[in-house]
């Protein structure tokens, strides 16, 4: 008990001292001034591109300026005054840039005229580093299987709320895009993760992605070591159009 009583004073005592040896704090001491956080003018609009982005898409630029198919020639889809419409059988488009970690603004509209139900309508898609799919779908009065509905990493992630507009009004997309890290042994370290935004509206929350997208098949068995990749746009044999994309790495 003695032993015990000693022990307690001693801590007692040490804890005192602490305190008194403890330095006294003003606001300057934890203020951090250097290095300068760097200015980025925003954009005019919400929708626009901010300062330091890369404009993808636009009506200043000739279509094939950021933007090839598949196969690395000039691409074939539509394009009218900065607007890219999807010309059926064509394939995808693909930026010739590729990129890591970003923050991605994408702006599309599915066709006025419905045609179709369920996946037959307004069908595209959004590749992240060519690998991770964002559904473009037209799910307005439109239902279709939850995990592949526009906003939804395709196959994987429901959206939180279907926030579609109707049928030929221009929508859009703002995404934060975390690429993953991999193990020596080419498993994630640190998996995908996607933040999508749809109309102002959050859809998916910093969501995890288990692995590539897949039509058919588990995303974990597919997954391989990869680095920079481009955004590409899908051709799903419906007219959907784009424009205004933008790009800021981060």
């Amino acid at each position: 008990m003695r032993n015990f009583v000693i022990v307690l004073a001693v801590l007692a005592s040490t804890s005192v001292f602490a305190q008194k040896d403890r330095p006294t704090m003003v606001p300057e001491m934890t203020e951090i001034w250097d290095p300068e956080v760097m200015v980025v003018t925003p954009g005019e609009t919400p929708m626009g591109a901010p300062s330091d982005a890369i404009v993808l898409l636009s009506a200043n630029q000739p279509f094939g300026y950021e933007w090839t198919n598949a196969e690395g020639a000039e691409p074939a889809w539509e394009f009218d005054q900065g607007v890219a419409t999807v010309k059926k059988g064509s394939g995808t488009i693909e930026t010739k840039r590729q990129f890591k970690d970003f923050q991605l603004h994408v702006e599309w509209r599915s066709p006025a005229e419905v045609i179709g139900e369920s996946q037959g309508r307004g069908n595209s898609g959004i590749f992240l580093q060519g690998i991770y799919e964002v559904q473009v779908l037209d799910n307005f009065n439109n239902r279709t299987y939850r995990n592949g509905q526009a906003g939804s990493v395709y196959k994987q992630h429901a959206p939180l709320v279907n926030a579609c507009k109707a049928p030929g009004v221009w929508q859009t997309y703002d995404i934060i895009y975390t690429a993953p890290r991999f193990n020596d042994d080419g498993t994630y370290f640190t998996h995908p993760r996607v933040t999508v935004i749809q109309n102002g509206v959050l859809v998916q929350n910093h969501v995890e992605v288990r692995g590539p997208t897949e039509y058919i098949g588990i995303p974990e068995y597919t997954v391989k070591p990869h680095g920079d990749g481009p955004i590409i746009l899908q051709d799903h044999g419906n007219p959907v159009s784009f424009r205004n994309i933008w790009i800021r790495e981060l």
